[in-house]
């Protein structure tokens, strides 16, 4: 296939030719793997100014997307893509066989610095979704900060460099200028930038920006960072959302109410820290869900009013392909048991084949966890109708996990339905992804809210 760059994408392929240092905050669905390669096969062949290309991708990326999109355009032809994948053996292989791009998963990037050590190869490094980066105490950032002075160019991609608010930044652009912009520490970011804001005792859990923060620190960063939103290039089809409150039967109602209430009376709605409201989050939504883990890991269904409303979407789209996000574990199993006997051909995300399957029209459901298709994935040929069986907290997946379907290339107007229980708490998740303020203020005060109306408790009366 012949690539012929939008005006867009031309200046972002020059750019990173010209420029030995680039964050690429492109919005999905804008052709972030194809300017890349684009601008790598000129650098390799036409201006032999990079010798060896490292790739660092989520793992189902790797597997799959940026050899697929080598192979597809005609001009990347004599570009060599060698996927480091599998055991040891098969990365070690992998990485020795000539090549001119190597894309190697995340997760391994601990294993390759430790492999080289101070023999580090790769003139030039690409991360795709650089804010999976952005952790300063995560072992990959540290790992690749230690070998940053042996790279010559790098290249940052990302439709959602701030998904947590801007205190992520500062990471993911030390990696790209070493610290030369944002600071060398981040406390030293925070300090200039933001201001303490929920504690317990000492501990700071969240820092809230200073009112001229944003406009200061993009001034800082401008000259090495291009943002681009979809809404302003593509022409895209309609996207429609539609929240689906699933109301549940007197007795599954009364299961979960008990249930809710159990939990929360163990737990002081003014004292809650963010361990405590992390697994009483967890087990909230799996109740919302239908079923929820015991201590020894088996699941219990409370109800099945979400399978059954998923039932309905499924016959009122049949023929059509229907992707379907789940959160937990039990939610795959119960979804997979409710639709056995069906003559639905259904497929979960696991690897390439699964979403060649699925492209190809040979699937009519496909299964899968946000994290596991949440970036760069193209299944916009396979349907046009999601489903959120179960949503999470993470607006960074939802919204990337969105953009399977709603990108470039496809053609349907894409329909994304909520499966959300009345009176649940995914219902304070829904409104926060609605308002795009998923933050950990946001997840704690959901949770105080909920403690206090489950008690009975009302601030506004004595």
């Amino acid at each position: 296939m012949k690539f012929v760059p939008h005006n867009y994408q031309r200046y972002c392929i020059n750019r990173m030719i010209t420029d030995p240092v680039l964050g690429l905050f492109l919005d999905m669905g804008l052709g972030k793997t194809v300017i890349t390669l684009t601008a790598v096969n000129d650098l390799r062949f036409n201006r032999f100014a990079v010798r060896k290309v490292l790739v660092i991708a989520p793992k189902k990326v790797a597997e799959d997307t940026w050899t697929r999109e080598s192979q597809k355009w005609d001009h990347l032809k004599m570009l060599r893509v060698i996927p480091v994948l599998g055991s040891i053996k098969q990365r070690i292989r992998a990485i020795n066989t000539p090549g001119d791009v190597w894309v190697l998963s995340r997760d391994n990037v601990s294993w390759l610095v430790d492999y080289y050590k101070n023999d580090w190869p790769f003139d030039m490094v690409i991360i795709d979704e650089l804010s999976s980066f952005k952790s300063n105490k995560a072992k990959r950032f540290r790992k690749l900060k230690s070998v940053r002075n042996h790279i010559h160019r790098i290249v940052g991609l990302t439709g959602t460099p701030t998904p947590n608010g801007l205190e992520d930044l500062w990471a993911q652009i030390y990696l790209l200028d070493e610290g030369k912009r944002l600071g060398k520490t981040l406390t030293g970011y925070r300090d200039n930038y933001f201001t303490p804001g929920a504690r317990n005792g000492n501990v700071i859990y969240e820092y809230n920006p200073r009112t001229w923060a944003d406009e200061e620190i993009n001034e800082r960063i401008k000259d090495i960072c291009i943002s681009m939103k979809a809404e302003d290039y593509l022409e895209l089809p309609e996207r429609i959302d539609n929240v689906r409150h699933i109301k549940l039967p007197d007795k599954a109602k009364k299961q979960y109410e008990e249930l809710e209430k159990t939990m929360i009376a163990d737990i002081d709605g003014e004292t809650i820290d963010v361990t405590s409201a992390a697994a009483l989050s967890n087990k909230l939504l799996q109740l919302c869900n239908g079923a929820v883990y015991d201590a020894d890991g088996i699941y219990h269904e409370v109800h099945d009013e979400k399978i059954e409303a998923l039932k309905e979407i499924i016959d009122a789209n049949a023929g059509k392909g229907i992707l379907v996000f789940y959160n937990f574990k039990h939610d795959k199993a119960r979804i997979q048991k409710a639709l056995k006997k069906s003559k639905l051909r259904i497929g979960e995300l696991k690897n390439p084949d699964s979403i060649t399957a699925w492209n190809n029209g040979q699937m009519d459901i496909l299964l899968a966890h946000p994290a596991s298709a949440a970036y760069g994935l193209n299944l916009q040929a396979g349907g046009h109708i999601i489903v959120w069986f179960g949503l999470n907290w993470s607006l960074e997946l939802y919204q990337q996990a969105n953009a399977r379907l709603y990108r470039q290339g496809q053609k349907e107007n894409v329909v994304i339905h909520h499966l959300v229980t009345a009176g649940g708490y995914d219902e304070n998740v829904m409104d926060a992804l609605e308002a795009k303020e998923v933050t950990q203020d946001s997840f704690l005060n959901a949770l105080k809210a909920r403690i206090k109306s489950v008690k009975g408790e009302n601030d506004g009366k004595d």
